[in-house]
């Protein structure tokens, strides 16, 4: 690849990228039946979380220091959170405030409350609708919800478009991104129609290494191993966000099922994998039936990110600048364990493969090695005493513009040396 070809983001893009941490809520008929795909039948009765707040689930977002929000305001059943006109399955169809509730303008007030970006994932797939086997009309269908979503809830940061139920099924694209740049320009498009974002590919919360900004194959969904099909003019750069729940592989809350909470440790290593490998970690915290984040889930997002706080508010040293050459010059000579590269990807991706050099003992000695290194890239060290650290760019797509490279010391001092995970 020559500089001429080097992918760039757009403004929108780098924005995205800078969020890095994204909060996702899965509530909806599945909350109340105890399971994670309904089939559209379930009666909008059943819907009534009677202490429902959604300023608890944003202000919890923004204390854990995310810095977006996505609702689903319509899984695959076909229920929507919002009272919509286009169909009678819907919050207006609960006891819920007696059918005048309207839980996508409650997440989005509260999201401007806190001045927390919000965002909708809206299902293609619905279990419910009559008319879903008739492409036509369901494209009628869905393109009138969408509009209802872009225009009644103030600016979106996202839509999120699943993929799962509709392998093989064709939607009308090119009108629901037509509706999508008509009305939220600056929302960011999740893996479908014309993307600015992609799927990393898994439910898991990590991204593979390297994980390239730069366009590539997506999949549909968990369910195929088919590629997406995006439209032309989708761009070449590509960044990916990935997305896992915080309980096991459970979306939506369930009960008793209390075991099933991810371990600190466990969303550390998610963090390291997603995040550090340069993507946007979209991190699932599913209300309950009260429609109140469940205790122990909040502790666990709040412990979570206290961590990455302590592990990474406040870096050893830090330096930044153009070339293949960086030294990082530590106060003293210190503990290290991890550094932070990250590139001014406003000039795309240039960095293919690099090396890490530490001071020891009146010489330079390699201790790691890399290639990508794009927005974002973490990465451990055997645990070294040194008062220097160089970064050497080995090769590089034109000259390489590091926005900064930082070295931390994350290992509590209670901690042993084999207690550590090495990341």
């Amino acid at each position: 690849m020559s500089f001429e070809e080097l992918a760039l983001p757009t403004k929108n893009q780098i924005a995205w990228q800078n969020m890095e941490l994204g909060f996702f809520v899965h509530f909806g008929m599945n909350t109340f039946c105890d399971q994670e795909w309904g089939d559209g039948t379930d009666s909008p009765e059943k819907f009534n979380p009677i202490s429902f707040d959604a300023r608890q689930w944003v202000k919890l977002a923004r204390e854990a220091g995310f810095k977006y929000f996505i609702l689903t305001a319509k899984h695959h059943d076909g229920f929507c959170l919002w009272p919509t006109k286009t169909t009678d399955y819907s919050v207006k169809a609960s006891p819920w405030k007696n059918g005048e509730g309207d839980v996508v303008l409650e997440c989005a007030k509260a999201c401007q409350e806190e001045d927390m970006p919000f965002g909708v994932y809206l299902s293609p797939w619905d279990r419910h609708e009559e008319c879903y086997p008739d492409k036509e009309k369901y494209d009628d269908f869905y393109c009138e919800q969408l509009t209802e979503i872009l225009t009644q809830y103030g600016p979106l940061v996202e839509l999120w478009f699943d993929g799962a139920g509709s392998e093989g099924r064709e939607y009308d694209w090119e009108r629901i991104i037509g509706l999508v740049k008509k009305h939220q320009p600056d929302a960011m498009v999740f893996n479908m129609g014309q993307p600015t974002i992609r799927w990393v590919g898994n439910e898991n919360g990590v991204a593979p290494y390297p994980c390239w900004n730069t366009r590539s194959d997506a999949k549909i969904s968990m369910f195929s191993d088919d590629k997406v099909h995006w439209l032309p003019d989708t761009p070449n750069w590509l960044p990916a966000e990935c997305d896992v729940p915080i309980r096991g592989d459970h979306w939506f809350w369930h009960p008793n099922d209390e075991q099933s909470l991810r371990s600190l440790d466990n969303l550390l290593s998610i963090y390291y994998q997603s995040v550090g490998h340069g993507t946007n970690l979209l991190l699932n915290v599913a209300p309950d039936n009260r429609g109140l984040i469940p205790e122990e889930d909040y502790n666990r997002v709040l412990e979570f990110s206290n961590e990455i706080r302590r592990r990474f508010s406040n870096p050893i040293a830090v330096t930044k600048g153009k070339g293949h050459e960086h030294i990082l010059e530590l106060p003293e000579e210190m503990l290290v364990n991890t550094i932070i590269l990250q590139e001014n990807i406003s000039g795309g991706e240039r960095v293919r493969q690099y090396e890490i050099d530490c001071w020891l003992e009146g010489q330079w000695s390699t201790v790691a090695k890399g290639s990508a290194i794009g927005h974002k890239r973490i990465q451990g060290l055997p645990e070294i005493r040194t008062s220097k650290l160089k970064l050497r760019v080995l090769e590089s797509i034109a000259e390489p513009l590091i926005l900064s490279f930082s070295c931390f010391h994350t290992t509590k001092e209670a901690e042993s040396e084999s207690s550590r995970e090495d990341f």
